[in-house]
């Protein structure tokens, strides 16, 4: 099995891509999701939030989002205390969700904080969905309905592209021009030839 990380700023594309590796048979694991439930739902992760960050952790027994991000904002060492607890359940999970799938060539973790992070190191392999950052806005923009301006707060907030690009094993363009469906039928042909040499 080989453990293929999707990763992509924000309005790259990595949702549509890892769409596409799943109707090619590839089980994805999209890690803000489950982190979101996992949050909700592990009764150790919600006690331990609530130790670390009081009770308005959580408002109708829902995560609080918007009070953790303003403590969290700017604050690196309240980040990194965060990330210390959520991430670990996080990753426990997706080890369960690869053995639950063990038998598919590929899995796919789909995260937008995968290169920042100790995520990196759960996948064999990472490949970047890479979109011009003008194309980005004008996608996030239109989707969320959300002014250049904050966008660009959002956007500064993350790696740059440019960074992520010297990390990474293969890059996906989303550029509207090169065709996703060939560029992941590719690269999964390609992981699965290796797979079956090894």
């Amino acid at each position: 099995m080989i453990r293929l990380g999707i990763t992509g700023g924000i309005g790259s594309g990595k949702t549509i891509v890892c769409s596409i590796f799943e109707r090619l048979g590839a089980p994805v694991y999209n890690a803000d999701l489950r982190a979101k439930w996992l949050i909700n739902n592990n009764t150790d992760l919600k006690l331990n939030l609530i130790q670390q960050f009081g009770e308005d952790s959580f408002k109708d027994g829902q995560y609080n989002t918007a009070y953790i991000s303003k403590i969290v904002f700017g604050d690196s060492k309240k980040l990194a205390l965060l990330n210390s607890i959520i991430h670990p359940t996080v990753f426990e999970d997706w080890k369960l969700f690869c053995e639950e799938h063990k038998s598919a060539p590929i899995v796919i973790k789909e995260a937008a904080i995968m290169l920042e992070t100790e995520s990196r190191f759960t996948v064999d392999q990472i490949a970047l969905v890479y979109a011009p950052e003008n194309i980005r806005i004008q996608r996030v923009m239109e989707r969320d309905h959300i002014s250049e301006a904050t966008l660009r707060i959002k956007l500064n907030a993350q790696m740059p592209e440019e960074e992520k690009l010297s990390m990474v094993d293969y890059v996906i363009i989303n550029d509207g021009e090169q065709s996703l469906i060939e560029q992941v039928q590719n690269l999964y042909s390609d992981l699965t030839a290796s797979k079956n040499l090894k």
